[in-house]
């Protein structure tokens, strides 16, 4: 052992740190799985805001659970939080975004080993730094948190096991085929045809197609596919995103496509398992668009071209085949998202669709 005073071989407390947005977050579970795949297994507590805590919980990789109250919280909560961190006595904190509240808190809680990515002046709380230079977008950003992650199994000398693969949200046996039931029920969906689901919404922050772009690759997704490989789409929403949602189903009704709303749910924790059901994801870089791919569903997500946003650095976890990504050309400007090829991207999802095993008539 290198860094700490837990025993040789013990099995260490960490607090890993991703609190900040949904996509975020989910795209920090294929590190989490590193973690616990490690021989002794870690004891794993995530440091998350409330809102994203319902999948926190429902994570597999995950022991337990601590809210953070932002930067914005009382002192007498951020004092909270502190004597929180500090009774549970980890061994280390490992930081996957690094701000300066949470380096700090890490430093006056008194966890011996501090592990960050070398970046900002957030730095100089952590005794252990990663250069990592994630602004060049060379790598997905779901394999900076793994190399993260495997830094700190390398500071405990923990032996690593094979390294886990997709899903990384993997659901108990015959849950997909609730949730397929479910929604068969609830929208007289077919379950041999394919289940397309479409989430029209930004989550406030990631650039998007528009509404009327939407209507134009489902019309030319659906034109490409041969009549019992037609998908029936379902459409969600965030909330404030129902109007885009409703933007997109009424034209694609008025077309004579088979368009639902995904009925509401009871919080972001059903949402996202609501998701399972689909066998194909399209979205932008949001939340949703990263749930689907730690459960392996199939995704087609677009993009922004800038250098901090691209469809490499923002990729989603699923298994390469399940995977396309669009942005907007060399050519174009890096957030004129107007200037994406529909046409050929509605071939791509086409041909996607085609090979894809529908989960009802697999019987899988």
């Amino acid at each position: 052992m290198t860094a700490t005073s837990t025993a040789r071989g013990a099995a260490p407390r960490l607090l890993v740190v991703r609190n900040d947005k949904l996509g975020d977050f989910m795209l920090a579970w294929p590190a989490l799985a590193r973690l616990k795949a490690a021989s002794p297994a870690p004891h794993v507590s995530v440091l998350v805001p409330a809102y994203t805590s319902p999948m926190a919980r429902l994570c597999p990789w995950i022991d337990e659970v601590l809210i953070d109250p932002g930067d914005g919280a009382s002192r007498v909560e951020q004092r909270r939080l502190l004597v929180e961190v500090k009774a549970a006595r980890f061994d280390a904190l490992l930081t996957l975004f690094s701000t300066p509240r949470i380096g700090w808190l890490g430093w006056r809680a008194g966890i011996p080993l501090r592990l960050a990515p070398a970046t900002k002046w957030a730095q100089l709380f952590y005794n252990r730094r990663v250069v990592q230079r994630r602004s060049r977008s060379e790598k997905p950003e779901y394999r900076y948190n793994v190399e993260l992650a495997e830094a700190l199994l390398g500071e405990f000398d923990l032996a690593p096991a094979a390294a886990p693969e997709p899903p990384w949200w993997p659901l108990p046996e015959g849950e997909r085929r609730a949730q397929r039931r479910r929604i068969a029920e609830e929208l007289a969906l077919d379950p041999a045809r394919p289940w397309g689901f479409l989430h029209g919404g930004s989550g406030g922050s990631a650039v998007n197609l528009s509404p009327a772009q939407y209507v134009r690759l489902v019309q030319e997704v659906d034109t490409g596919l041969p009549m019992e490989k037609r998908a029936q789409w379902v459409l969600t929403a965030g909330p404030g995103e129902e109007p885009t949602a409703e933007a997109i189903l009424a034209p694609l009704r008025k077309a004579g496509l088979e368009a639902h709303r995904l009925p509401p749910r009871a919080g972001l924790d059903d949402f996202a398992q609501t998701l399972a059901a689909a066998d194909l994801f399209i979205a932008g870089s949001t939340g949703p668009l990263h749930i689907a791919g730690c459960l392996d569903i199939a995704t087609a997500g677009f993009y922004p071209s800038r250098r901090s946003a691209t469809p490499l650095r923002w990729q989603t976890c699923n298994r390469a085949a399940h995977r396309l990504a669009f942005c907007p050309p060399a050519d174009a400007g890096e957030q004129d998202m107007a200037s994406i090829d529909i046409t050929a991207a509605a071939e791509a999802i086409s041909g996607l669709l085609r090979h894809l095993p529908v989960e009802g008539r697999s019987g899988s």
